[in-house]
């Protein structure tokens, strides 16, 4: 009987495993300004930890979700799930993400003989790979496919945008073209808006797209 239950968890290992090398189908839904209205947490911060396809986030910084998280679980690519590889991100690497919430599983969407790689646990995120879902972050400093980029381009050319830019746009202090022409400010510019961003903090973020 043990052997034939070590044969059958090794099959459904296998199983899994196959459908693991399933490629996803979505059609691009857009850049992070066409995306993030969508999410259910947007939340800034270092990744700590990764766990089969799992990955957990210390958050700095919620942009919008009202969560109030310390941490919050991210599940990412496993079996056709339109998601990106865990490889993506490493720990101690910084990011800006739009999340959705896991409300309910799928069906097969767990295998107890895989716990770490699966769909996710209900009460935990998942990042989409269908846009520009998530952006690199440097401190203050936010690149990747936030606006207008092309598709699938992960980091196109761009100016980093100040973070601070990137929250007033969330939240709808500014439009998408003040969103598009911080992007393509000049770099000596945002060097000195770095230079002067404890006065800037307090100012009306248009002040930093100025010419």
């Amino acid at each position: 009987m043990r052997l034939l239950l070590t044969a059958l968890a090794l099959s459904a290992a296998a199983a899994f495993s196959a459908s693991a090398a399933a490629d996803c189908e979505c059609l691009w839904r857009g850049s992070f300004d066409q995306v993030h209205a969508e999410a259910d947490l947007i939340v800034a911060g270092a990744v700590i930890d990764r766990n089969g396809n799992s990955i957990d986030l210390n958050v700095d910084r919620e942009l919008r979700g009202g969560q109030d998280f310390d941490e919050v679980r991210i599940w990412l690519k496993a079996g056709d799930y339109c998601r990106p590889e865990v490889e993506t991100f490493p720990i101690g690497s910084q990011w800006l993400m739009a999340l959705h919430r896991i409300d309910e599983l799928v069906p097969g969407g767990f295998n107890p003989n895989t716990p770490n790689i699966s769909y996710g646990r209900v009460g935990d995120y998942e990042l989409s790979v269908c846009g520009g879902y998530w952006l690199s972050r440097a401190g203050d400093w936010v690149s990747g496919n936030l606006v207008d980029a092309p598709r699938w381009v992960r980091e196109p050319e761009m100016t980093p945008v100040l973070l601070d830019v990137i929250e007033r746009y969330v939240q709808g202090d500014i439009d998408k073209a003040a969103l598009l022409k911080a992007s393509q400010a000049d770099p000596a510019v945002k060097q000195l808006m770095l230079d002067t961003k404890a006065f800037l903090r307090g100012q009306d973020p248009s002040i930093l797209l100025e010419d």
